[in-house]
């Protein structure tokens, strides 16, 4: 697989990453099984895909069970990320609370590494910034978690330019990692062009759910989820707004068609043409599919293409 560098200075990894989130919650859990998960993971490294992304928070440290699990405490040339400040008040309903406090990120490192099976995280994510605690206090925190050489790398999740900013004065952001999709494109919108300050401060940026949640594949004839699936409450996929939205995967077919390829190979090129910078983590636990999203790699989109993607009608309905 091509590799892009992992901001400056940092790793070259796999063009295209695997988000791991899936394997344990969001999305279809009736379907969770921790075997073919972890066989998923260990294809994927054998692929060339060597950047795997969880969260603390992904099944209330699960999916991180299941990374480390998956790699066996062996982590030679793969990147793993995983993320701290969302905290799961109740898996079963799945509340959600922030704390971007001093306390939690170090009582929360020691968590990870735990359940990663490693002595050092590469890459640690601020999950999102707490209101109630100053950024740089956060980030004050995970920077001497770097320096205690329990962390090697520092990132933000859906920051803003402010933000980004604020923390990349005490400590470089090697990594920004946002929504980003044919469908999502706020990451790129005027202003908040977080794909382009990465560019510009020599930070990766890594965009998640580059396949809109699934809905970008062409795969869904219409929308049936189980209680519990992310997607069963997303405004994207009421009645109304999937017919609509359903325009933008006629488009992302016409490109496919050209190419032999795969709607979803289309929509995970897209992102990678954004930038030399951009490290995309498509998500699933399905062998198939991972055989498919890896194989985006190789597809090069022409002008033509990327103009034609670049004119899809925008979604109807919010992200959440």
């Amino acid at each position: 697989m091509k590799t892009r560098q992992l901001a400056d200075g940092g790793p070259f990894v796999g063009a295209i990453g695997l988000g791991c989130m899936g394997m344990s919650w969001g999305y279809a859990e009736s379907q969770r099984d921790d075997e073919q998960s972890v066989a998923v993971i260990r294809r994927a490294v054998e692929a060339g895909v060597s950047h795997l992304d969880t969260a603390d928070a992904y099944g209330d440290g699960h999916n991180e069970t299941l990374v480390g699990r998956a790699l066996e405490g062996s982590t030679d040339g793969v990147v793993v990320a995983t993320k701290v400040g969302i905290v799961v008040d109740d898996l079963a309903t799945r509340t959600l609370s922030r704390d971007g406090s001093p306390q939690h990120i170090r009582e929360s490192v020691e968590a990870s590494l735990r359940r990663l099976r490693t002595e050092t995280l590469d890459l640690y994510y601020l999950h999102r910034v707490d209101p109630a605690v100053p950024l740089e206090e956060s980030w004050g925190q995970l920077t001497e978690l770097v320096r205690a050489g329990k962390v090697r790398r520092l990132g933000l999740s859906e920051p803003t330019i402010d933000q980004a900013e604020t923390a990349h004065r005490i400590h470089p952001v090697s990594a920004v990692q946002s929504e980003l999709s044919l469908w999502t494109r706020d990451a790129l919108a005027p202003g908040a062009d977080m794909v382009r300050w990465c560019a510009e401060h020599g930070a990766a940026f890594v965009p998640f759910a580059p396949l809109g949640r699934g809905f970008l594949t062409g795969s869904f004839a219409k929308p049936a989820f189980e209680d519990g699936d992310f997607r069963a409450t997303n405004p994207r996929f009421a009645d109304g707004a999937f017919n609509a939205n359903l325009r933008i995967v006629d488009a992302v077919r016409a490109v496919a068609a050209r190419h032999g390829a795969t709607p979803a190979q289309v929509a995970i090129a897209w992102t990678l043409a954004q930038g030399e910078h951009v490290i995309p983590i498509p998500g699933t636990k399905n062998p198939r599919y991972l055989a498919e999203n890896v194989g985006a790699a190789a597809l090069d989109l022409t002008v033509d293409d990327l103009a034609d993607l670049d004119g899809v009608p925008a979604p109807v309905g919010s992200r959440f």
